[in-house]
């Protein structure tokens, strides 16, 4: 089966900066977009950045401005940085790949199993 990986969580003070990376096991041929979502403790998860098959971006308005999404075709990686953290940005943090065509076959949704980034002094 096809993994995503995240990497790059962790403690970081208010107003710092975090760069989340996900990388696929296997060669991504095709991908209709890449998503980033984060879900609080108690809170239902919720989308934050998007990235489509051409390269247009989407960002949820409580990050619009502070967040960046870009990828990389050939290291099968899509990144987030994120600059002017906040505490309400803690969270952990998942990558989404959607109508994915692999090297193992098509996936239609892959989820990473998160990563925690937590913003506190």
């Amino acid at each position: 089966q096809v993994q995503l990986a995240e990497s790059g969580g962790g403690l970081v003070q208010p107003g710092g900066s975090l760069r989340l990376s996900c990388s696929a096991s296997v060669s991504m041929f095709s991908i209709n977009a890449w998503n980033w979502y984060r879900q609080a403790p108690g809170k239902e998860r919720e989308w934050v950045a998007a990235i489509t098959e051409h390269g247009s971006t989407n960002y949820a308005d409580s990050v619009k401005g502070r967040f960046t999404i870009s990828r990389s075709n050939a290291k099968n990686t899509v990144y987030l940085q994120m600059n002017s953290l906040k505490p309400e940005d803690t969270a952990v943090y998942y990558c989404n790949a959607v109508g994915a065509i692999t090297a193992a076959g098509f996936y239609p949704d892959i989820w990473g199993q998160g990563t925690l980034v937590t913003v506190s002094s």
